[in-house]
């Protein structure tokens, strides 16, 4: 066993603090790297504070994580000591099932094991996630990172940009589309990015006056002010799609309204309470309100490849290790453009 350093919280909602653990020596199949860089996703403070319920403690955070190769094992063909490397939102999954075989490992029909707060396939052994020194996981799921980008704004792309990425891939979101972004935050700012990226024309949608230039900034066509009626109603039948990203509650309803017969509002974001939605939302107008989570390790390579050759990355705030907390009471205040990112250095 290595034995690795790490920011665990030691049970739900108590601050993190530093934890030595272990990881597995490498396998024949294994990849090992020290991490350089992690993100901070917002999700990390549901899971710390056990918002989801079935937390494992202690536990160490991140899945959004950049590093260098240090060990390949014997069988290992995509790696070598030296190169770059990535982990996202999960580190294996049954690879048997139907969505495993279709590459889409992050909807595994007998459960993906998460990069941190999940089990390894035994079902027994916990994760630990990238607020910690060192990672080992399997080639197959650790990914290939461009040289060509600033490493630390690489970091949420492994989350807040498939995540993103993912929904506009399914639903072939390119030029001729109106495409509305709800919410400028982490995933928000990345969703405008690929989404203008594609061709759509993008509009921001928030209740925040002052995201209007950072909208703007990031490549956005149109901002709607949706605290204001008047807005909404000169919008409605407006978007062929919707990315909604946003994660504490919200009327779905009012959203709904603003779709084109046959137009999709897609959830990334996931608020703490159920919502209520009027069936009429959707029959009117044939609509679609559906979700998505992030994408297979086939589609995140593609994403990285995209991002290396369009030169997008996110846009971050470098931390250190110890300011975690800070980082998490600025974030609960959406306090961050757009994302934290620690780096590791100091840990």
């Amino acid at each position: 066993m290595i034995a690795t350093k790490g920011y665990a919280a030691p049970a739900a909602k108590t601050p993190l603090a530093p934890f030595n653990f272990e990881r597995r020596e490498p396998g024949p199949h294994d990849v090992q790297f020290d991490i350089l860089y992690c993100g901070v996703c917002h999700s990390d403070l549901h899971q710390v504070g056990d918002e989801w319920g079935h937390g494992i403690f202690p536990m160490v955070p991140g899945h959004e994580i950049v590093g260098r190769v240090t060990k390949v094992g014997s069988h290992v063909t995509k790696f070598k000591v030296g190169d770059l490397a990535g982990v996202g939102c999960m580190v294996d999954s049954c690879r048997k099932c139907e969505n495993c075989a279709e590459g889409l490992e992050q909807y595994c029909l007998n459960g993906m094991s998460g990069t941190y707060n999940g089990y390894e396939q035994d079902k027994k052994t916990p994760t630990y996630g990238g607020y910690s020194n060192l990672m080992v996981v399997d080639e197959a799921y650790t990914l290939k990172i461009s040289d060509k980008l600033d490493l630390a704004a690489v970091a949420p792309l492994l989350c807040a940009g498939i995540t993103t990425y993912s929904p506009l891939r399914h639903w072939k979101v390119g030029k001729g589309h109106k495409v509305a972004i709800l919410g400028l935050g982490g995933l928000g700012h990345m969703a405008v990015k690929f989404a203008v990226s594609f061709g759509a024309e993008v509009t921001m949608l928030s209740t925040s006056p002052s995201k209007q230039t950072d909208a703007e900034k990031l490549g956005a066509h149109k901002f709607l002010l949706t605290t204001n009626p008047d807005n909404l109603k000169a919008a409605a039948a407006s978007f062929d799609f919707i990315i909604d990203t946003v994660s504490a509650e919200h009327d779905y309803n009012q959203y709904l309204a603003l779709l084109k017969t046959n137009g999709a509002m897609i959830c990334v974001g996931a608020p703490p309470t159920p919502s209520v939605i009027s069936s009429f939302s959707l029959i009117l107008g044939r609509k679609t309100l559906a979700g998505s989570m992030i994408g297979g390790i086939e589609e995140t390579q593609e994403m990285l490849d995209y991002c290396a050759e369009h030169n997008i990355v996110s846009d971050i705030e470098l931390i250190d290790m110890n300011y975690i907390q800070k980082a998490y009471e600025r974030m609960l205040k959406a306090d961050v453009r757009y994302r934290f990112v620690i780096d590791m250095a100091t840990l």
